[in-house]
């Protein structure tokens, strides 16, 4: 029997490309760049299915110039880069690899929480640069986490991890979603407006949907409303941050110190102005970045890809409706 084609857009964990090679015809992009847009789509044009990153853009027409298309499997929680109505369209289920990543991705928001607090990357400059000369009463103060009040900005899972570690630092959690949680309620996390959330909190962690309503949420009136000791903390999507506001808050002290795990745009330009501040730390996109975790996730990949190639319903779907009413 011919084995079903398959384009994986960049190299995943082996247990998980194991997995499909065993049972596909496997083209593997080995670049550490993603494969650029004519590539994606000619590969696309004669693959039953495709493994495709955040990086990777499936747009309608990808889609039309793929007829033999049974099956488009994410490796990421997100979708963003997927166009799903057309997808939908063409009866094609999209994969993705929900709540695997929740914990690993609570413990570097809290570990970016933590850095920034203490000033961790200025201070390891400050040793590699031979400043340390001796102890000083006044070098690289930051700011207590213990005690302070923690806003969080989208009590999903991955929120509500990241309060529940809060606990552990008795810190008093607030938080705004679009509906109260009595998760949270039972972590003794306390429901505000949007505006509260931002005028009261010592720390602000962003865990919310990249939306039309979310996007730039956080800007210039944002920052206003936000404590001169405030602390961001971004784990989510880049876009969520205006990064030019966020240039201008940081540099003029309206907050204290940003921590992105995400940016706009992703990679951040060599030349963003961001780089510059000693109060703005940015890491390459590695939430879910765990042995273990990506493991897992390339291995739900895996699974979901491998289902739709058998015509069988998606573990993991972010389409349903292509399977009827739901």
């Amino acid at each position: 029997m011919t084995q079903p084609n398959v384009f994986v857009t960049r190299r995943i964990p082996d247990q998980g490309l194991a997995m499909i090679r065993q049972a596909c015809a496997v083209t593997l992009w080995e670049d550490e760049l993603p494969p650029p847009y004519n590539v994606l789509r000619a590969e696309a044009a004669r693959a039953d299915g495709l493994l495709t990153l955040l990086s990777d853009r499936v747009d309608a027409p990808l889609l039309e110039s793929a007829p033999r298309l049974k099956v488009v499997s994410q490796m990421a929680v997100g979708f963003d880069n997927i166009d799903l109505a057309a997808a939908t369209a063409r009866g094609i289920p999209v994969g993705h690899t929900p709540g695997v990543l929740t914990e690993t991705t609570a413990d570097l928001a809290f570990a970016l929480l933590m850095a920034a607090a203490r000033r961790l990357p200025e201070a390891e400059r400050f040793v590699h640069a031979g400043k340390w000369r001796t102890w000083g009463p006044m070098l690289l103060l930051g700011q207590d986490i213990h005690g302070a009040t923690l806003g969080i900005v989208g009590m999903g899972r991955i929120g509500l991890a990241v309060a529940r570690r809060a606990q552990g630092f008795g810190m008093r959690i607030i938080y705004y979603s679009r509906r109260e949680s009595d998760e949270a309620r039972a972590l003794g996390a306390e429901y505000l407006p949007l505006d509260e959330v931002f005028a009261q909190a010592d720390f602000i962690s962003l865990h919310t949907p990249l939306t039309p309503e979310t996007y730039h949420l956080i800007d210039d009136r944002a920052f206003a409303l936000m404590k001169p000791t405030a602390i961001l903390i971004n784990t989510a999507r880049g876009g969520v941050i205006d990064p030019d506001a966020l240039y201008r808050a940081l540099s003029t002290g309206k907050i204290a110190a940003a921590a992105l795990d995400v940016t706009e745009p992703e990679p951040i330009p060599p030349d963003s102005p961001l780089l510059t501040l000693d109060n703005c730390l940015i890491v390459p996109h590695i939430g879910s970045a765990s042995v273990a975790t990506r493991t897992r996730i390339a291995v739900m990949a895996a699974e979901n890809l491998l289902a739709g190639l058998r015509g069988e319903r998606l573990p993991h779907c972010a389409n349903p409706q292509v399977y009827g009413q739901e």
